[in-house]
């Protein structure tokens, strides 16, 4: 049975940023749609499958995904089809899964994120 690892995000005005909290983790498999879908499955150090798939609140640019492998963590850079701030990560309205959360270190307000806000991918 397939696990899910923790995973922050952070968006700005143009890009969403999803951070997998899988350490060591082996054969990594990213797929962007361009609605909006967005899938993860790797295999964990002890061999066991972590998979996720996020129906993302709106759409994306495929070409625009970026993957960065860190021996702690996988980074991703998704491009927002339109450029503009999303209400949440997701479409749906419910509260999100437990395992997914804000990433605070990375977040960005609206109003300053010409003047503050710097994070390099």
């Amino acid at each position: 049975m397939s696990r899910h690892p923790e995973v922050l995000w952070a968006q700005r005005s143009d890009k969403v940023y999803l951070t997998v909290a899988l350490p060591d983790a082996k054969d990594i498999n990213i797929k962007c749609e361009p609605e909006g879908s967005f899938s993860f499955s790797a295999i964990g150090v002890q061999g066991e499958p972590f998979h996720f798939t996020l129906d993302l609140y709106g759409p994306i640019t495929p070409d625009g995904c970026k993957t960065k492998v860190g021996l702690r963590n996988i980074l991703c850079s998704i491009q927002k089809d339109q450029k503009g701030w999303w209400k949440r990560l997701l479409k749906t309205e419910e509260k999100p899964a437990p395992y997914i959360k804000v990433d605070w270190n990375k977040w960005c307000d609206e109003d300053e994120e010409d003047t503050t806000c710097e994070f390099f991918f």
